[in-house]
This record gives C-alpha cells, structure tokens and sequence, in this order.
C-alpha cells in the first residue's frame, strides 16, 4: 500500500478520496461495492478524530465482506490469479486490524494514516487486480470483454 501513484488524481486538496468513473471495471456487483468502498475511505479522510473509530468499524466490516465476496467469485470460477489477488487482500484486512487496535486505544492520527494509504492503494488495485478479476468474470458469464462506459470529466473545447 505503500505506492503513492494515482492519490491525486482522486482526492479533493489531497484529503478526500472521490468515486469517479475511472474506477469503474466494467462488472456490476463489483462498481456497486467499489463506490462503497470508496464512500468509507473518504469519510475517514474527511472526518474529524472523534469519529475516526466509528468510520474505521464500519469500513473494517465492509472490506470483510467486500474481500469474502471478491474471494467467493474468483473461487466459483476458477480466476488464474485468485491468490494474488486473495493475498493482497489479506494484507489490507491485517492492517486494518491493527489499525483498528490503535484507534481504540485512541491513536486516531493512525487511523487517518490507512485512510490516506488506502486511497493511495485502491486506484491501482481497481484499476489492475479488480479489472483482471471483472475481465474473467464477464468472459466467464457472457462470453466477451466487458464494456465500461465513462462519462467525460474535462471541458470541452470548440
């Protein structure tokens, strides 16, 4: 997570993770639990320190069952990189345990630390990991690629 590529393309004055179409993979179910996933980080980059554990709890049980169900899909249908892809995983979920430690004990400063890590990591993850996994299971369903459809962001000129 250490990879400060892609952070400010997405943040608002380098301190809020924003969705944008960029994160799209082009597999329904995943875009969905994407956003969400998108929507806990930046709350926890935007909150203030008294809420941090609040935040922290409710992105720790999502990225619980966001993995759980990204791991079920990559084992129902035989994805070639399930345990890259489940070990990076596990690597988020253990710092989020202890992160989450040191935030009860009132460490909130490091609960804003994985925020910024996490909004650091997730573009490429999304961008690489999850595309991957979206690709196969689009293929695997449907028989083709998948089709993603960004709106445009910048003006434009004419």
């Amino acid at each position: 997570m250490g990879n400060s590529a892609g952070m400010d393309d997405h943040t608002d004055s380098g301190r809020g993770l924003t969705w944008t179409d960029k994160f799209l993979v082009g597999y329904g179910p995943m875009d969905e639990v994407h956003r969400e996933f998108v929507t806990l980080v930046n709350a926890m980059l935007t909150c203030p320190g008294s809420a941090m554990l609040e935040n922290l709890q409710a992105f720790a049980r999502h990225a619980e069952r966001h993995f759980a169900e990204e791991l079920r899909m990559m084992e129902k249908s035989g994805f070639p990189a399930t345990q890259c892809h489940a070990d990076e995983h596990a690597a988020v979920a253990r710092s989020v345990a202890e992160v989450l430690q040191l935030v009860e004990a009132g460490r909130t400063d490091i609960g804003l630390e994985l925020a910024l890590e996490l909004a650091r990591w997730f573009p490429a993850h999304a961008d690489y990991m999850d595309a991957s996994l979206a690709h196969w299971l689009v293929k695997k369903e449907y028989g083709g690629a998948p089709v993603v459809l960004r709106r445009r962001t910048e003006a434009r000129q004419g």
